[in-house]
């Protein structure tokens, strides 16, 4: 890519640019394939007056990677990244607000083969996770949650009433598996959940139930929803009519001292059946528990 002279650069007009501050200058060219290839590389290193303008920059961005036929697979990776520290760096800074102590039910959400996902729907991505989110936000409230951290393609959150968790991870499913995606995209999303005890501090939860929810999430499947054996205990006299348990064996979680046995919450609308958990199990099945 040969450099811009100060006379070719001159010449451009702003739409040129993905980036023009509010004192004129303009920032990361994007007049031809070669300098939008070099703006994706760049963005990152671009200090932006604040974050509306990042994003009418990475905007501006993308539509020009589109004209030239080019799919910004790394940048948009780069961005969920960055976007992933972002959070991880609010989370420890913010102080939580009305979020339940004591004992509490988490309900984490991951999205199976993101990276598959993002090459299928290109620099669509970022308004399809927009939607995602938006969807298990709204079941989160409908079922009396709170929302503690959203990173990437990532959603934690926290519940009192650990049925109103199974409440919000049976409406995701169903909600997911009944909405038509951009471009045939089917979002399939794993969800773990657990009841514990964690420390409430000023920066959120801290705590082993954190970090095994996390776990419990991490070796399920895309429509699966995986519940430790403390939440079966937890809901087992209150199942909401039609909901089911089957349990898929004791098995060694990664960080985890003891093994956990796993269970699979079944109900109408959603997939019943998956390969084994993403472990080695531990110990035999026992026979699925009644409706």
């Amino acid at each position: 890519m040969s450099r811009l002279s100060a006379k070719a650069r001159a010449q451009l007009p702003n739409t040129a640019f993905a980036y023009v501050n509010s004192k004129g200058q303009r920032r990361l060219p994007i007049h031809d394939e070669a300098h939008v290839r070099a703006a994706l590389s760049r963005f990152n290193q671009i200090k932006f007056e604040d974050d509306a303008t990042r994003e009418r920059a990475r905007r501006r961005l993308l539509t020009a990677a589109k004209k030239y036929g080019i799919v910004p697979i790394g940048f948009i990776t780069g961005q969920l990244a960055t976007e992933r520290l972002e959070g991880e760096s609010r989370g420890r800074d913010a102080v939580p607000r009305n979020l339940p102590a004591g004992q509490v039910t988490f309900l984490l959400t991951d999205i199976e083969d993101s990276t598959g996902l993002l090459r299928r729907v290109g620099d669509g991505y970022a308004s399809l996770l927009g939607d995602v989110r938006r969807l298990l936000r709204r079941a989160v409230q409908r079922s009396d949650g709170n929302e503690v951290d959203a990173r990437a393609d990532e959603l934690l959150a926290v519940f009192k009433r650990p049925t109103g968790a199974l409440e919000a991870a049976i409406a995701i499913q169903r909600s997911l598996t009944s909405r038509a995606w951009p471009d045939g995209a089917g979002v399939r999303v794993r969800i773990g959940l657990h009841t514990g005890r964690p420390v409430l501090t000023e920066s959120g939860y801290v705590g082993l139930a954190v970090h095994t929810a996390a776990r419990i999430c991490a070796v399920g499947h895309g429509g699966q929803i995986v519940l430790s054996s403390a939440t079966v205990r937890a809901v087992k006299a209150s199942l909401p009519a039609g909901v089911g348990l089957q349990q898929l064996g004791a098995h060694r979680l990664q960080g985890l001292r003891n093994r956990e046995t796993l269970f699979q919450l079944e109900a109408d609308g959603l997939q019943a059946r998956f390969p084994p958990p993403r472990t080695a199990v531990e110990s035999v099945d026992r026979p699925r528990e009644p409706h």
